[in-house]
């Protein structure tokens, strides 16, 4: 009785309810209801003034006053035929309302098709819902000469369709299908129009091919006054061992390089086969290709991946056996460098291929813990630019530790043997071709976790101390001459001062023989577990120089290394605070500082900032916000939940800032308004992205959402989403579909 879909076989074994002023009939085969007639069965009620019900065919006359309520959805009128279980019939000069999308409108017949299918002929559709004042008209309304509605695809198509917008036609239509929900379907998608500064007028006409359940294509070519037409298309797929997707764009002849222009992007992850006896054996591909070295600039809007100026192919073939211990890959990563003649870049390595094979054991005698890895890699690339020979290099990196554990403390010694032996193709300064490094690492990690009770502002709360210190020795091995392929220093932050080597990569290890100290502490709402407030201090204390470095690198000989502060505050779900601070206590300033913080105090209003310095290099500030406008004059609105909006008549100012200090200018910005009407919703956004140090994209993002039904214009939710913080459509198709029993009878 409860279920929200009555399955057909269902039906007829439903049960039959009839009610009204005067029943007469012959058992078994029909029953007339005369005054205040009502039937039910299932999830349908019918009420008219006259029923007439034929029980062998199943079929209903209703007349006079008819009302029908099928799932929630509503029909009235005067006449109505109907065979309730197969819901088929006629129901003339109609008003509909569906509970859906609160869409209705008027009709001179509806023909009910089956339980999900129906045709509404000579119809009106909107989701403006009237209000009480003369002269009222919808805001948009759709005519057309005819609508079916499927409920099972969650579809509509119009037929010889006009689109009014406050009583001015705008879209006329031979055939115009649009969504009931979310849900996938083949066809146009709705024109996305906008002006940009280097592409001009842009009409891009999406068409989204719904090939089955687990896959889907876009194709969306777009016309650009100033360059020419683009050819785009998008696949994706899902199957129950691999997906991926695919993305393509070629422009034949574009104006403003005077040349075709074309980029692609492919991923795929997958399993390849597995098995009990062999293991699991997967595929992952990530292969990025554009046509020249401007194209990251020029199609700024593109695919992410293929928008930066080194772009990666690779494809990792890797097995892994059923109990976890062993692990292997084989890799092939090949690198396109988009160079850019005032900001030249070095081009990394290309590794073809790599292979690696791990053994790993967290359950060896003893309470051990061990591992053991095997890496050969052929890095190559233009020796030109790099500087460098290319060469093989082979790595064994072995591990055993032993953690001790406790409710309230830890310690975990560790040693660590790191051998790589490298084959050049070229003689190095010192006249080798071939060079070994061998090297042991010893590290200490512990820690001690202190609670106690504790009230701060009125506040209950279980406080934490969380005293730690780490030790690390390495002795010093003279790598001044070994090329650099893959080795970089490691940032200065939480996540990286309690690691043993000061480089990430194979290429570099940095001798040590020091000790880094630090102490955490937390408030924790005992009746929640949430972590309110959380301060952290760290620093490093060295005993010895640290004399390997990145090539051009200085030694280390500082005995005390900047000291790191951090701290997390959520005091409460409006606020949150969070920063770290590196502090050189010799300068007394700060060499890095990053502070931010939100405010999100309900749905739609949110204010986000934050401060970021790295001394010598950037400083800058960045500000996000979505807040409503009405405030400003005291109209809060109603709290209608996430993806609903506040209510309609107000005005929502979106956007987001990114201002260089050390420049004095604006690096990037999206800002934008929007005004949700109820039943429509209009935006305009302003976008200005900068794509070099003396240059930017701009361009302007108009669009309406008729809400239920259609969008039209160029869209700017993806840009919204990507740059403002917990930005929140004002609707949500994503949300779930109304209950049959909220607009029960």
């Amino acid at each position: 009785m409860l279920r929200e879909n009555i399955p057909a076989t269902a039906r007829p074994q439903l049960p039959t309810f009839i009610y009204g002023d005067r029943v007469s009939g012959r058992p078994d085969l029909d029953t007339t209801v005369e005054g205040n007639a009502e039937l039910r069965k299932g999830d349908t009620v019918i009420r008219a003034d006259r029923l007439e019900y034929y029980q062998p065919d199943d079929l209903a006359k209703a007349r006079g006053n008819v009302r029908i309520n099928r799932a929630g959805n509503v029909f009235e009128g005067p006449l109505l035929e109907l065979k309730v279980d197969s819901f088929e019939g006629f129901f003339n000069e109609p008003r509909y309302r569906f509970l859906r999308n609160d869409a209705y409108g008027t009709a001179s017949r509806v023909d009910f098709i089956d339980t999900d299918r129906l045709v509404i002929r000579d119809a009106t559709y909107t989701t403006c819902q009237r209000e009480d004042y003369p002269g009222w008209m919808p805001a948009w309304i759709l005519r057309a000469g005819g609508i079916r509605i499927d409920q099972e695809e969650e579809t509509g198509v119009a037929t010889n369709a006009v689109l009014s917008f406050f009583n001015v036609p705008i879209l006329p239509l031979p055939e115009l299908s649009f969504p009931l929900s979310d849900k996938r379907k083949s066809g146009f998608l709705p024109p996305l129009i906008g002006v940009d500064n280097i592409n001009g007028v842009e009409y891009r006409q999406p068409y989204y091919w719904n090939i089955a359940p687990n896959r889907d294509a876009t194709f969306y070519p777009t016309l650009m006054s100033k360059r020419g037409v683009d050819f785009g298309g998008e696949f994706r797929y899902l199957e129950p061992r691999y997906q991926g997707e695919v993305h393509a764009d070629l422009m034949p002849s574009d104006k403003l390089r005077d040349r075709t222009r074309w980029g692609f992007n492919a991923k795929h992850d997958g399993v390849v086969s597995s098995s009990a006896a062999y293991g699991t054996t997967s595929l992952s591909l990530n292969l990025n290709r554009v046509s020249d070295d401007n194209y990251w600039r020029d199609f700024s809007r593109a695919s992410a991946s293929l928008t930066q100026r080194l772009l990666a192919n690779d494809a990792i073939l890797s097995w892994t056996s059923n109990d976890g211990y062993w692990y292997g890959t084989a890799r092939t990563l090949k690198w396109q460098v988009l160079q850019d003649a005032t900001a030249p870049i070095t081009p990394p390595y290309d590794q073809v291929p790599q292979l690696l094979g791990r053994y790993a054991r967290p359950d060896l005698p003893l309470g051990l813990d061990g591992s053991i890895e095997v890496s050969t890699t052929r890095f190559q690339s233009d020796r030109i630019l790099t500087g460098q020979p290319n060469a093989d290099r082979t790595y064994t990196l072995a591990r055993l530790e032993r953690p001790w554990k406790a409710p309230g403390w830890f310690v975990t010694p560790r040693v660590q043997l790191h051998s790589t032996q490298y084959s050049f193709d070229a003689p190095l300064a010192n006249g080798a071709t071939t060079a070994t490094r061998t090297l042991p690492i010893f590290s200490l990690d512990s820690g001690l976790v202190f609670e106690r009770q504790a009230s701060y502002f009125g506040r209950a709360f279980v406080q934490t101390l969380e005293p730690r210190a780490f030790y690390v020795y390495t002795p010093f091995r003279d790598q001044s001459l070994l090329p650099n392929y893959d080795s970089g220093l490691n940032d200065f932050n939480f996540a990286t001062v309690y690691t043993e080597n000061a480089f990430g990569g194979n290429d570099r290890i940095s001798d040590n023989n020091l000790l880094t100290v630090g102490a955490t502490t937390r408030l924790i709402d005992p009746g929640t577990g949430a972590e309110a407030a959380k301060f952290s201090v760290a620093q490093r204390l060295r005993f010895k120089d640290q004399l390997v470095t990145l090539p051009g690198g200085t030694p280390i000989s500082e005995r005390l290394s900047d000291i790191l502060f951090g701290a997390t505050l959520n005091w409460t779900p409006k606020w949150t605070v969070d920063g770290t601070v590196q502090y050189n206590p010799k300068t007394g300033r700060s060499e890095r500082t990053t502070i931010g913080g939100r405010y999100n105090p309900s749905n739609y209003r949110v204010i986000s900032a934050a401060y970021r310095l790295q001394r010598g290099q950037s400083e800058q500030i960045d500000f996000g916000w979505q807040w409503p406008i009405n405030d400003l004059w005291g109209d809060r609105g109603q709290d209608l939940g996430p993806g609903r909006g506040q209510g309609g008549g107000r005005w929502y100012a979106v956007g987001r800032l990114n201002y260089s200090l050390q420049d004095k200018r604006i690096v990037d910005t999206v800002a934008g308004i929007e005004y949700d009407a109820c039943c429509w919703i209009g935006r305009v956004v302003l976008e200005r992205l900068q794509s070099s140090t003396t240059s930017a994209n701009k361009r302007i993002m108009f669009q309406i959402e008729f809400v239920g039904f259609s969008r039209l214009g160029s869209n700017p939710l993806s840009t919204l989403r990507q740059n403002v913080p917990r930005y929140q459509l004002l609707r949500d198709p994503a949300q779930p579909a109304p209950s049959r029993f909220s607009n029960y009878e």
